[in-house]
């Protein structure tokens, strides 16, 4: 089993108002309750390809927490993502062979609305460029509900892509390989016409990586993209949804709802749209 996408993380001020302006996007939102230990609580959106954002807000400060940070200096939006490993410590083992070290396995958890608790493993990168992993102990049902939770009015259907941003590509590229090891669907970098961006796709199971980068790293702020990489740093910045319907086709949902989160249906199919899609999403 190769690794896939597990969720997209959203950090916001208030969980609450959240829940209703993801409801009112015609999104299905599930509390997910407390993760001991923290002063975090979550709710879900999933989706039925198995996916699904994480809508994380804080109960009190937690300086010490990266997430957190970003949220006090940038304000709402994207903050990370993750990957489903086969498991967690094979996983971090096999990409320790091949040159990446991750931190891990951490154990975590969370404890749901209802009393129950679920246990999983994380590990994670030393740079935003990458996701870190997140494995259960749990049965991954528990985390992550199946059935009519996962239909959405929308019609959202999971993640199509999901845009990347980082400093170096080739850099980044080489760190994927060792992430991903031995049949990685990682393709060739290439540049946008006329952007002054160099962008490369990473296949995930059902979903694609946008990895984007300036094609001249050196040549200062001229770009969105740039500009995004000198406040805010590496990581994710914009997701296409999957949607059966045509007429949504495109529709980018209302940031002001979504706090901060980029959110598009996708236009059509194949890579060429994929590709197209990450980068106007940052103007």
């Amino acid at each position: 089993m190769s690794l896939s996408l597990d969720h997209i993380v959203i950090a916001v001020h208030d969980l609450e108002q959240t829940i209703v302006d993801y409801a009112a996007l015609g999104f299905q939102v599930l509390r997910g309750g407390d993760h001991p230990g923290r002063s975090t609580h979550n709710a879900l959106v999933v989706f039925a390809d198995g996916s699904y954002l994480e809508l994380i807000a804080w109960r009190s400060p937690a300086p010490q927490e990266r997430w957190w940070q970003l949220l006090q200096r940038h304000g709402e939006g994207i903050v990370d993502y993750a990957l489903l490993p086969p498991g967690t410590a094979a996983t971090v083992a096999g990409a320790a062979r091949r040159g990446l070290q991750l931190a891990g396995p951490l154990d975590g958890g969370r404890l749901r609305p209802d009393g129950e608790r679920l246990h999983w493993q994380t590990a994670r990168p030393a740079t935003a460029d990458l996701p870190f992993l997140c494995g259960d102990i749990t049965p991954r049902r528990l985390r992550v509900p199946e059935g009519g939770a996962r239909v959405h009015a929308n019609g959202a259907l999971g993640v199509s892509s999901l845009a990347i941003a980082v400093h170096d590509l080739d850099a980044t590229l080489s760190r994927y390989r060792a992430l991903l090891g031995e049949g990685a669907a990682v393709g060739p970098a290439v540049v946008l016409p006329g952007s002054g961006v160099r962008v490369a796709l990473v296949r995930i199971g059902q979903s694609a990586l946008v990895l984007t980068s300036p094609r001249d790293p050196a040549g200062g702020p001229s770009s969105p993209l740039a500009q995004r990489l000198s406040t805010r740093g590496e990581g994710p910045y914009a997701f296409v949804l999957r949607n059966p319907d045509v007429a949504r086709s495109g529709d980018l949902l209302d940031a002001a709802r979504a706090h901060g989160a980029l959110i598009e249906f996708e236009l059509g199919e194949g890579e060429a749209q994929v590709i197209g899609d990450a980068q106007p999403a940052l103007s």
